[in-house]
């Protein structure tokens, strides 16, 4: 055995010291979280597209930390089994419509009062405002943390036959949210709603499980309803908000830093998915012609006005009162 010097030594332990310390000092990997995202639409649509933007700009500020798998076309349902996903674990995030949280947060009814909303602007100024920060607060308490409010536009009646005024409704079947709002809006008009999931709502209309129902232009086109309900009626009846919103199971065991990233991530992917929208609803209703559509103007809007009353009425209660729908009205 080599004699061991005090010099050798001190050399040995040097180098030993040398390779050692990178152990040390480098911070330990970033873990990889998975965040399965449902989206109810296709590649080429705002509700998938949306995901796209928030993973970029994610990846882009925290590389490698998170790896969006986003499902699409409905492969993991609608948006109420979605939700349900969410509250259990199994969906991390996703899109919905606030019809479809109504179940759980009844107050977000207020932004489905029909025919209350002017415009995409005046449900912004809304959503902006006291009322928007009331209705995260609530979804929250129910485990969705809403990362920004949405607007899918406006709905439109769909049908088989030509309907034009409200009276034309009376007797026929019509496929809605299953939510109470909706299903208030249109036994005002004498018709008779059907509860259906939007991904089971083709096979009900061709098969005659329903007549008609409401959806908005891009939506219509997403899921070419115009093959079984070629008639659209432009009411404009509902505008359809909803919100971005991450499951509190997964944002709960997030650190502060991937939070703000995501935060202003999901803004960013808010706005521009409004933007989508906005351009995607000419292209839709030109698919939608295309494809043997047809595009008719509603007649007698005050008769149609008249019948949402008796839903804002039957919800002032639930949404906060008559004197809070004045003010969204107003604002």
């Amino acid at each position: 055995m080599p004699n061991l010097t005090r010099r050798s030594f001190l050399q040995s332990a040097a180098v030993g010291t040398a390779l050692a310390a990178p152990a040390f000092n480098r911070p330990a990997l970033a873990r990889t979280t998975t965040v399965t995202v449902a989206s109810l639409l296709g590649e080429d649509k705002p509700e998938t597209k949306i995901w796209r933007h928030i993973a970029g700009r994610v990846e882009a500020s925290l590389p490698g930390r998170f790896r969006f798998n986003i499902v699409a076309n409905g492969a993991l349902g609608g948006e109420k089994e979605v939700a349900e996903g969410a509250r259990l674990g199994s969906v991390q995030a996703s899109l919905a419509t606030v019809s479809a949280l109504s179940g759980w947060v009844p107050e977000v009814q207020i932004l489905d009062l029909p025919f209350l909303f002017r415009d995409a602007a005046h449900v912004r100024r809304v959503v902006d405002g006291p009322v928007g920060e009331d209705l995260q607060r609530r979804l929250a308490e129910e485990n969705f943390v809403v990362g920004g409010f949405i607007d899918y536009g406006a709905r439109h009646l769909l049908a088989k036959e030509p309907i034009t005024r409200p009276a034309q409704l009376a007797g026929r079947r019509i496929r809605v949210i299953q939510s109470p709002l909706h299903t208030t809006l249109w036994r005002a008009y004498d018709a008779a709603p059907v509860g259906i999931p939007i991904t089971e709502t083709y096979n009900a209309l061709s098969t005659g499980v329903a007549d008609a129902m409401d959806l908005t232009k891009s939506a219509y086109a997403g899921f070419k309803l115009y093959e079984v309900v070629p008639f659209m009626t432009e009411t404009g009846h509902i505008r359809a908000s909803g919100v971005v919103y991450y499951a509190a199971s997964f944002w709960n065991r997030l650190g502060e830093e991937e939070r703000a990233v995501l935060r202003d991530a999901t803004a960013e992917g808010a706005d521009e998915f409004n933007r989508l929208v906005a351009e995607d609803e000419h292209a839709s209703v030109q698919a939608a012609l295309a494809n043997g559509g047809q595009v008719l103007k509603a007649e007698g809007l005050e008769e149609w006005r008249a019948g949402a009353q008796a839903v804002w009425r039957d919800f002032a209660s639930i949404v906060g009162g008559a004197d809070k729908i004045g003010e969204v009205e107003r604002a």
